[in-house]
């Protein structure tokens, strides 16, 4: 199971010790459970700033056992402009990420860093980047990058949303294979991505265990959908799904919701950053409980064969008569 060790908060003292208290315990057991460490954080255009902020909550981390700690999406920056947005991107072998990893290799921790923004393949001509989810060893080295493959374009005037990802970014070219780590096999996602439940499925499918989505979702949208749509994925693959969030006003025109999220397999939320400010939640990893989950309720094996989604029938009889023969 996924076990809460703390969230910041107005008992940070006594959490703190008592996490502390866990860590020498769990040295002391050679079967201690891995460690996963799930970021909320809010950052702004200033990268540097956010480096910084985003490097303690990483040491911190460290410091209370993780062994892999995961930062949402837009850790880097979140620009105020379009224009701002573009100016301040990179490309994979710029600064940012060379300090990440050197900041893995120097703690010996494994990073999920969903939604940097990449300079795209014709940067040069065209000016439009990749939302990309970079997951970096604890050698320092990019072992996966997965594109965003769903553009958040949506308006919604009544909830005072209007956001064209499209109009900036470049659609990823595909699903990439889950990662071992760690923890377990992590399945890469990010944001938009959470309300397409096909892509889950697919990674699922080629042995997730765990399923990320690094998020800065909306506040009008988290509010109604955030949670369910968490554990509905969950649920569905019989994965768990760990999603760090952006929380609070990041320039004076966008704010993020927040509740950075942990849910097990069943679909039980196991943490919950809430809404207000940065902070860190760690939680154990047992991978004992996917295969639980999918051994009482084989949900694989009563899946019917691909072709069986594909078409509707359009005439019940016509169905009812195949079926006698």
């Amino acid at each position: 199971m996924f076990t809460i060790r703390s969230f910041l908060g107005s008992s940070v003292k006594y959490l703190s010790a008592v996490t502390h208290s866990v860590q020498l315990q769990n040295r002391m057991c050679a079967g201690r459970l891995p460690v996963a460490a799930v970021c909320q954080v809010t950052s702004t255009p200033d990268k540097a700033a956010n480096l910084s902020s985003c490097a303690e909550l990483v040491e911190e981390a460290v410091q209370r056992g993780a062994s892999m700690v995961f930062l949402p999406e837009g850790f880097d920056y979140i620009g105020s402009t379009r224009d701002q947005t573009l100016s301040l991107s990179e490309s994979l072998q710029g600064p940012t990420l060379s300090s990440y990893r050197d900041m893995a290799r120097k703690l010996r921790v494994w990073l999920s860093l969903g939604g940097f923004h990449e300079r795209g393949p014709d940067w040069e001509t065209d000016r439009r980047i990749y939302n990309s989810h970079v997951i970096i060893n604890d050698k320092g080295d990019m072992v996966s990058v997965y594109r965003k493959s769903h553009l958040f374009d949506v308006e919604l005037p009544e909830k005072g949303v209007s956001l064209k990802e499209s109009s900036f970014t470049v659609p990823g070219p595909g699903i990439v294979s889950p990662v071992q780590t760690p923890i377990g096999k992590v399945g890469l996602g990010i944001c938009y991505d959470l309300r397409f439940p096909d892509l889950s499925a697919a990674l699922q499918r080629h042995g997730a265990e765990i399923l990320t989505f690094p998020s800065a979702f909306t506040v009008a949208t988290g509010a109604a959908h955030w949670e369910v749509l968490l554990r509905a994925r969950a649920i569905e693959t019989q994965c768990f799904v760990v999603a760090a969030a952006q929380v609070g006003q990041h320039h004076e025109r966008r704010a993020s919701f927040g509740h950075s999220l942990a849910v097990d397999p069943w679909g039980e939320v196991l943490g919950d950053g809430g809404g207000e400010r940065p902070g860190l939640l760690l939680v154990e990893v047992d991978l004992g409980k996917v295969s639980r989950t999918r051994r009482s309720m084989p949900v694989e094996q009563h899946r019917r064969e691909p072709t069986f989604y594909q078409s509707v029938t359009e005439n019940w009889e016509e169905l009812s008569n195949t079926s006698e023969h």
